[in-house]
């Protein structure tokens, strides 16, 4: 199982409200997800939504094909008072 934080303006943002989000394996259901993060980083799950993008092909500035390929993400919300070391920012 993989778990890949997604570090971007917005999630780190939401990670403020206790919302993580993850890059997971596509096969993976939300109570794997949930399971794979309560052991990983020692906190309780209290909802888990999931988001597909499907893969597209696209063209670079020469003009050259290329394949993006499908994703899965997941965004995890944690009991009150519960926080991801990971995700913090600095103020």
């Amino acid at each position: 199982m993989k778990l890949i934080p997604v570090l971007t303006e917005k999630s780190l943002q939401e990670a403020k409200n206790r919302n993580y989000t993850f890059l997971v394996e596509k096969n993976m259901d939300k109570g794997q997800i949930k399971k794979a993060v309560e052991d990983l980083f020692s906190v309780h799950v209290v909802r888990v939504r999931t988001v597909k993008k499907g893969g597209e092909n696209k063209k670079n500035a020469r003009g050259y094909k290329r394949k993006v390929l499908p994703v899965k993400k997941a965004i995890v919300s944690l009991k009150e008072k519960e926080e991801i070391d990971l995700f913090e920012t600095k103020k």
